[in-house]
């Protein structure tokens, strides 16, 4: 029969149409919906006015084609999601425990699950109740950082057999989840033409509300993937510790921005770096190396 071109629509929970499409051997393309809709002749709307656009769109080729993750990419993202709400849970259940500690007269903070802590928390005088929940909540923490162990030992094999993760790792406060993360979320970078199209696609972008000659940004667009801005946050403020051009910056922006912006700034820095990077298919010592010639 041949391959068959299927065109849609962006959507959310379309996964399983789009894996189904690619295991019959056929090609997906997806569109643009804000853009699709854009070039309607008619303001009307339906289900059939929908599917003949997007016919006429392919047909003539102007479908507005958006990018895909690859499968591998895509799985990667997936565990790369699934470890952060993990996370998130095991960090409930141990601020649960803090409570319950607190309550009794204990504050351990950091130390609640070392074997010090463990014993000390197993020996408060408690309810039977709290008892009860003290010893779930301790045995939900073990298993949850169990499961989190687990789904690190998959990423680091994934990040083992790529060479553009590796890379990315080579650059002070760039570990295994932000590189994986880098690498996997802006896919072929040949697609970005600018440092400043990288930025917008992650978020990183200032927005703007000027008005003929006055001039007014705002904070950043947060466009993009939440998790990648998130480690990049996190990332930028242990390179901005080891990185002195970095340091110089933070320093440099914390007076007259405070903190927040100060690290939202050395994370966009730090994405640029990343991109530069990859693009150029070098490492830090050679990014260090080549100074200002490496941006160009």
């Amino acid at each position: 029969q041949g391959e068959v071109i299927v065109g849609i629509e962006a959507c959310g929970y379309t996964n399983w149409f789009e894996e189904l499409i690619e295991q019959l051997g056929h090609k997906l393309l997806v569109g643009d919906a804000a853009e699709i809709r854009r070039l309607a002749r008619r303001r009307q709307k339906n289900d059939g006015r929908d599917a003949d656009l997007i016919l006429e769109l392919l047909w003539h080729h102007e479908f507005p084609v958006l990018f895909r993750y690859s499968q591998e990419s895509r799985e990667v993202l997936r565990q790369l999601r699934y470890r952060h709400k993990l996370v998130k849970l095991r960090t409930m259940v141990v601020n649960t425990l803090q409570a319950l500690a607190i309550n009794a007269g204990l504050c351990l903070r950091a130390q609640l699950l070392t074997k010090g802590g463990r014993k000390q928390l197993a020996g408060l005088q408690l309810s039977a109740i709290s008892q009860q929940q003290r010893d779930e909540l301790v045995s939900l923490a073990d298993e949850l950082t169990r499961r989190i162990q687990t789904v690190e030992k998959w990423l680091q094999e994934q990040a083992r057999k790529d060479v553009r993760v590796q890379r990315l790792q080579t650059h002070p406060g760039i570990g295994l989840l932000t590189s994986l993360c880098l690498v996997h979320t802006l896919g072929e970078l040949s697609r970005f033409s600018s440092t400043r199209k990288v930025a917008a696609y992650v978020g990183f972008d200032p927005m703007e509300d000027s008005s003929a000659e006055r001039k007014a940004y705002g904070g950043i667009s947060k466009a993009g993937s939440r998790l990648l801005r998130y480690l990049l946050v996190e990332a930028g403020q242990t390179a901005a510790k080891d990185d002195q051009q970095l340091k110089q910056f933070y320093r440099r922006l914390l007076p007259r921005r405070g903190k927040a912006r100060a690290k939202v700034a050395v994370a966009r820095k730090l994405l640029i770096r990343c991109f530069i990077m990859g693009r150029a298919e070098i490492d830090y010592a050679e990014f260090l190396r080549r100074g200002k010639q490496a941006v160009e």
